[in-house]
């Protein structure tokens, strides 16, 4: 019995040494699996740690990440707004024709960094008046299909948001002519904006001469380049601001016939609204039009432009005449829309030409030397028959003394180009 005890105890220890090795003979197996457990209860903590770490900057992230969505959605949006409060085409257009008076203006050479701060305070006010006008016209914009879409109606910005806008970016566009042109642009600039907002826009609603007094508006551009760029206003700054003007009322009388209901839904008083038939709207378009057929013959005999100008603008205005003649002798959507698309044609190009053949102050120089030249061979050789015949006078009569040549009044001012008279004793 003790034996059988003894045999099974030595079978014991011998499976027991089989499984878990000698700690002497064996001393890193044996302890593994207590280490390994020391390691997994030390370690639990500092991961649980760890991921705590880990969801509180994913967190941050999210929330970073949503802030700056939010931040570039409100840019996005009121950079939009803005946009369009200030008509950024229309405003384009405004600083193209006063860019186009700031290189008229200009001597020899343009000055690219006064052209610069000319068109960009040009845009701040051009973009303020625009604002201000939609400011005034909620209502009215609210009841028209092509501008019940403006962030104004439609509420995606408010109306004292788009005041303050107005007022900061109309402020800052005059504040920058007046430092860098002078004067006389940014009060040009001003009364502009005054002019537009405040005289135009309430007038749209009382009577139809609102369209000439808008075309007034469009003309003041190219006169405050020409300012900026001068200091000063000359006959010759007038051809742009003339061309503009009789260019307006062709294009806005187009506009209100082929909108004249959207017109009288919104409240305005337009000139189409009192002629059902558009023949009155018609024959205002074409008298205008035949207003600007001398333009560019002015522009050549006051010394502005080159003699080519006066043949190409009159073939510009020669095609928009026919446009409008054709609305004259039918009035219809057609021809009104005809009339209006060769109107946005006939602009570009009329400036662009008056800029190609521009005269520089040395051409300008020698083209009235040339005349004065002229002008003296002519008073010369007058002047010699004129004593010619005086002689033969005085050799008829020859009891009386004799007089003195008459004297020559065109040669005082406003001729001072001319020859002094001289006298012989």
């Amino acid at each position: 019995m003790w034996r059988g005890g003894a045999t099974a105890a030595s079978a014991a220890r011998a499976l027991r040494s089989r499984l878990l090795p000698d700690p002497i003979h064996y001393p890193a197996t044996s302890l593994a699996p207590i280490a390994s457990a020391r390691t997994s209860s030390s370690s639990a903590p500092s991961s649980a740690a760890a991921n705590s770490v880990v969801e509180e900057a994913a967190a941050a992230a999210v929330s970073v990440s949503q802030q700056a969505g939010s931040v570039s959605d409100a840019l996005r949006h009121y950079g939009r707004c803005y946009w369009e409060l200030s008509k950024a085409r229309l405003s384009a257009l405004v600083v193209a024709t006063s860019g186009a008076g700031y290189v008229l203006g200009s001597g020899n050479i343009v000055d690219i960094a006064g052209l610069c701060c000319t068109c960009a305070g040009t845009m701040m006010v051009a973009a303020s008046a625009n604002t201000l006008n939609q400011v005034f016209e909620i209502k009215n914009d609210a009841k028209m299909k092509r501008t019940m879409r403006r962030p104004l109606p439609s509420g995606r910005i408010s109306p004292a948001h788009a005041a303050m806008w107005a007022t900061s970016v109309g402020a800052a566009g005059t504040a920058l002519l007046a430092w860098q042109t002078n004067g006389l642009a940014a009060g040009l600039a001003a009364s502009n904006l005054v002019l537009y907002a405040f005289v135009y826009t309430p007038l749209k609603q009382i009577h139809p001469v609102n369209t000439w007094v808008g075309a007034v508006v469009g003309a003041i551009p190219p006169l405050l380049g020409w300012a900026a760029a001068s200091t000063d206003l000359s006959l010759n700054a007038m051809i742009l601001p003339a061309a503009l003007y009789f260019w307006q009322i062709p294009h806005f009388m187009a506009l209100a016939y082929l909108c004249r209901d959207d017109y009288l839904a919104g409240g305005y008083r337009m000139f189409s609204f009192a002629d059902p038939t558009g023949k009155r709207t018609a024959w205002v378009s074409l008298r205008n039009c035949l207003y600007m057929l001398p333009l560019g013959l002015f522009a050549y005999n006051w010394g502005l432009t080159s003699e080519w100008f006066g043949l190409e603008a009159s073939l510009l205005t020669m095609g928009l005449t026919i446009g409008a003649l054709s609305f004259v002798l039918e009035p219809s959507p057609k021809t009104a829309r005809r009339m209006f698309y060769g109107s946005l044609l006939y602009l570009p190009a009329f400036m662009a030409g008056l800029l190609l053949h521009r005269l520089r102050n040395e051409q300008k120089v020698h083209n009235l030397a040339e005349k004065s030249e002229l002008n003296g061979v002519l008073y010369g050789a007058d002047l010699q028959d004129e004593e010619r015949a005086k002689q033969k006078c005085e050799d008829r009569k020859p009891s009386r003394a004799q007089s003195r040549p008459p004297v020559a009044y065109a040669s005082v001012a406003p001729f001072p180009f001319l020859p002094v008279p001289i006298y012989e004793s």
